[in-house]
């Protein structure tokens, strides 16, 4: 993570076709989550509040492996990459989770960097080719329907982020600081 929060974000176009707009909403999920969790050591992603086992740390970790679970596997058909490819998949997400306790930030944020990236080039390549109308490698949901279940996911997890965020240094507020700029399809 680069950690620059003067850099602003995407969000949707104020006026935009289908998929800039629902593109646009998960890169402002992305973009907000992203800042939540930038410039932490590892006491920082590590934080717990109340009873809770929840980290930035796993949400970190949790987050990538779901973005190539989601996006580089499903939709791109491509291999799951490491660290995901040598655990089995029968609790590999409860993995992603404990695992990441152990994991140092840089091995954090560059997990989730990477899988980031590969998804948008699987989005990209996905909604050029067919629209946000079109199924994914298994057929089973719309393009659609898979973008807008995973800007529920990141909205979800942001707003557990925030309060995770807020507990360590007391960063708050919804948007990164910085320039707001519409989403245009690369």
């Amino acid at each position: 993570m680069d950690g620059d929060t003067t850099a602003g974000y995407v969000e949707p176009p104020a006026v935009g076709d289908e998929a800039s707009t629902l593109l646009g909403s998960l890169e402002r999920q992305r973009a907000t989550f992203r800042w939540k969790c930038a410039d932490l050591d590892h006491a920082g992603l590590s934080a717990r509040v109340g009873a809770s086992t929840l980290t930035l740390g796993r949400l970190l970790k949790h987050l990538a492996y779901m973005e190539d679970l989601n996006f580089t596997g499903e939709l791109g058909g491509a291999p799951l990459p490491e660290p995901w490819a040598s655990v089995p998949e029968e609790g590999r997400s409860e993995w992603a989770f404990e695992s990441a306790d152990a994991d140092s930030p840089q091995t954090l944020y560059a997990l989730w960097d990477a899988a980031v990236a590969r998804s948008r080039t699987a989005l990209e390549a996905a909604v050029r080719a067919g629209g946000p109308g079109a199924t994914f490698a298994s057929g089973r949901e719309s393009l659609r329907r898979l973008i807008v279940d995973f800007i529920e996911e990141y909205g979800r997890h942001a707003g557990q982020a925030d309060l995770l965020r807020e507990s360590v240094d007391g960063r708050v507020g919804e948007d990164p600081p910085g320039p707001v700029r519409a989403y245009e399809l690369g």
